[in-house]
């Protein structure tokens, strides 16, 4: 569609009461500045997996109080509905990354059709909104479960907003309840943080009828495929 068709059938329907053509490109493109355009996204039961990390890190400290390390928190949500999953990992390095997606995978018993990540550099080494080129490893491990990988647009947050309104959630209902203790080591804190992820999963919808968990099970698992007999094994 262009202007200049929609200037002609205007002036075609109002005649010689029609604005000139300058003047209606005008008062389009003022009334088009006040649009907020937005991608409406459909989520089909079972199909997509958001995954990414959270941008906020927590420490871990030593047995002396000092800060050894600072922890990193993977989150995942499924599409249609939501449920999530978090842990903390010591990096976001390979290993890291796909051991999170095999313990993802298997906190939610089965695997979706698609894995839609960011475009990080340990799963994607060529971002491209055609063509991203995969991590050889990452590739594997989606082969194993017999998923495909459609990477996020690059810059495009509302393509996974599932996920990214999963990190806002696990900062307001996990990192800002465990904000006043301290950790000693990745299973301390993980230990932490599971009862308050069931907490989150189990916590009915506001607007809607029932929880996230209980949508998963009734929407999202029985069209998801069954895990394979051996989990994915990582190897250099």
């Amino acid at each position: 569609m262009t202007l200049q068709l929609l200037w002609e059938e205007y002036a075609a329907r109002y005649g010689v009461a029609a604005y000139r053509r300058s003047a209606f490109c005008q008062i389009y493109r003022r009334w088009e500045k006040r649009l907020k355009r937005s991608m409406r996204q459909r989520h089909f039961a079972g199909e997509k997996l958001f995954v990414d990390y959270a941008g906020r890190t927590v420490p871990i400290y030593g047995s002396r109080g000092e800060e050894a390390f600072r922890a990193h928190l993977f989150v995942s949500a499924m599409g249609a509905s939501g449920c999530a999953y978090a842990e903390a990992t010591r990096s976001e390095s390979l290993p890291d990354w796909l051991a999170s997606h095999v313990r993802a995978l298997e906190f939610y018993g089965a695997a979706p059709t698609i894995l839609v990540p960011d475009n990080p550099k340990v799963g994607v080494t060529r971002a491209d909104r055609y063509e991203p080129d995969l991590q050889r490893s990452y590739e594997e491990l989606a082969g194993h479960y017999r998923c495909v990988v459609i990477p996020a647009r690059p810059y495009r947050p509302k393509d996974k907003s599932r996920v990214e309104l999963s990190v806002l959630l696990v900062y307001r209902w996990i990192l800002a309840r465990l904000r006043h203790q301290r950790f000693f080591s990745l299973d301390e804190l993980n230990a932490a943080i599971r009862p308050l992820l069931s907490e989150l999963n189990d916590r009915p919808f506001q607007r809607l009828p029932g929880s996230r968990r209980s949508v998963f099970e009734a929407l999202d698992r029985p069209a998801m495929r069954a895990l394979p007999a051996n989990p994915y094994v990582f190897a250099e």
